[in-house]
């Protein structure tokens, strides 16, 4: 019986021992591929448990992306330090994982996930290579290489039309990151990045924009607004 105890007792040590998978992904961002990171604010917690039904832990009673945003730090402490990073997600291990988009890191354009998920099949029917894709169950998002606000006016500007149920994640904006867990579910990779080191391939925003809108003119009924009645793109910062 002694035996079979200690066992248990080891087991537990170990469970208690390892990284969430929060920490795990932040340290992966921030260290592997230098994506500056910074925990979100997460959902309100009741009886020790995080409650989906609750709402967000923010002040406002009326948050309309309930957990999916900073709040304390807010964006602009954003880092790729690893004492940072440890400390934060030691502090609060199921904290949802922020990427601050934009300058040296990573922007995203982002389409609702029933759009989402048509143009990524017509995209890779075009043969189009795309980087890594986060997904919700609201929103995808297509991972491109930086840009600056003045490359995507000039990039929009020159469009006779972008679908209006694009956003653009820029620079002073953010992305949640797998695996955090939001008021409208889990975060996940649809399209995820290759292991290793080194940095995930992103293609340009040009690219990524031009194959959009090609594959919102040629599929009716891909859950975009269509060309005579669109409202333009939107930034989201």
């Amino acid at each position: 019986m002694r035996e079979i105890l200690g066992r248990r007792r080891r087991l537990r040590f170990r469970r208690k021992g390892r990284p969430a998978p929060q920490l795990d992904a932040a340290l992966t961002c921030a260290t592997a591929w230098e994506w500056p990171v910074l925990p979100g604010v997460g959902l309100k917690a009741a009886g020790g448990r995080t409650d989906r039904g609750r709402g967000c832990a923010c002040p406002d009673p009326e948050c309309v992306v309930p957990g999916a945003h900073p709040f304390d730090p807010g964006i602009l402490a954003a880092t790729t330090d690893e004492r940072m990073v440890r400390w934060w997600w030691t502090q609060r291990p199921t904290a949802p994982i922020v990427l601050a988009t934009g300058g040296r890191a990573p922007c995203a354009v982002s389409l609702p996930a029933v759009a989402g998920a048509r143009a990524l099949s017509v995209l890779d029917h075009m043969g189009m290579r795309l980087g890594p894709v986060v997904a919700t169950p609201t929103r995808w998002s297509l991972l491109v290489a930086p840009y600056s606000m003045e490359q995507l006016g000039e990039l929009l500007h020159a469009k006779d039309w972008v679908p209006s149920s694009l956003r653009f994640h820029g620079e002073g904006g953010y992305l949640m990151l797998p695996p955090s867990e939001t008021g409208t579910g889990q975060v996940r990779w649809e399209r995820a990045p290759l292991p290793g080191s080194a940095a995930p391939w992103l293609p340009d925003v040009e690219a990524v924009v031009d194959a959009l809108v090609e594959a919102s003119v040629s599929a009716p009924s891909g859950g975009v607004t269509p060309p005579e009645t669109g409202e333009g793109s939107r930034l989201t910062y």
